[in-house]
């Protein structure tokens, strides 16, 4: 297990550097003087070219993405140009909101995902499974901010019962952990009970039944244990993805997090800042990955085996 766990942070390594310098290399080739941009439209030309050799904004592409690449290791993803602060500290500010809404959202997924697969399983091609799976077929398939907009309009603005926006207390966490956490609930519904399915095929199964034991029994000591080993791996994935930041969600809801802080980027052109909240993102989901991957690896006894 130890070796399989550090090949697996060996590889991430590399994979981590490559997405740093893919997201570095996007921004630089986008339009316009940084400097510009931090100094207004009418800041002297003299002015802005040097305070652009100044910055080393002059320097290879390559220079700067060695340069920038150690000041990230150290913990320094630079100073936003609109807002004149540490991009570690605006990071570090808005991603405890998007922890929040990740946790809360992953709740209501597990809570609603996980119960209705099993009861699907069970009840298969029966009225009820059918709604269960259709329920969850509208979760995945329908747009969140629309989703939201909805909620929004009968919760708030109708029945007057939840706040319409913000995140400080347990009402505001309402609405925005349902929108994204239906969403993600659906995946996990329709995961679990075509994992179970095919679980309850099986010899082993047949030999439980053949021995008396009751079907629930069954059910939940022999088949949802190894039916769940790829559902784990699907929601360390899916947390993975919404602490990366749910962009629309956190926008309509007024959620100060980081997906807000990507779209105040771009919305000022505030491109330190957005490279830092994308790579900070990307890192997260990568680390995501790594957990599933090493979650599989104890859960699953070929993958020790192996």
């Amino acid at each position: 297990m130890g070796k399989y766990i550090t090949k697996r942070i060996l590889i991430s390594i590399p994979l981590m550097i490559a997405v740093v310098l893919v997201v570095f290399l996007m921004l630089q080739v986008l339009p316009g003087n940084p400097i510009t941009v931090m100094m207004g439209e009418k800041a002297n030309p003299a002015v802005i070219e040097r305070v652009t050799e100044q910055m080393g904004l002059n320097d290879p592409v390559l220079v700067r993405f060695g340069r920038y690449l150690v000041d990230a290791l150290q913990g320094d993803l630079g100073i936003s140009y609109k807002l004149n602060r540490p991009i570690a500290t605006l990071i570090g500010e808005a991603f405890p909101n998007t922890v929040k809404l990740a946790i809360t959202a992953a709740l209501v997924a597990w809570i609603i995902g996980i119960p209705a697969g099993i009861v699907s399983a069970i009840k298969k091609d029966t009225l009820l499974d059918r709604s269960l799976m259709g329920f969850s077929l509208v979760g995945i398939s329908l747009p969140v901010f629309w989703a939201a907009m909805l909620m929004q309009f009968i919760f708030a603005s109708t029945l007057g019962i939840l706040p319409i926006s913000g995140y400080s207390t347990w009402k505001h966490m309402i609405m925005p952990a349902f929108v994204l956490g239906w969403a993600s609930s659906g995946t996990i519904a329709r995961l679990t009970r075509s994992s179970l399915l095919g679980i309850m095929k099986n010899d082993y199964i047949r030999t439980a039944r053949a021995k008396g034991i009751k079907e629930s029994l069954v059910v939940i000591r022999h088949g949802l244990k190894n039916a769940m080993i790829p559902v784990v791996t699907m929601m360390a994935m899916q947390f993975a993805s919404l602490l990366s930041g749910a962009v629309l969600t956190e926008t309509v809801f007024g959620i100060g997090g980081i997906g807000v802080l990507m779209v105040s980027a771009v919305n000022t052109r505030d491109m330190p800042l957005l490279q830092g909240s994308v790579i900070f993102s990307t890192m997260i989901i990568i680390l995501g990955n790594l957990v599933a991957d090493i979650l599989y690896s104890f859960l699953d006894p070929k993958i020790r085996e192996q």
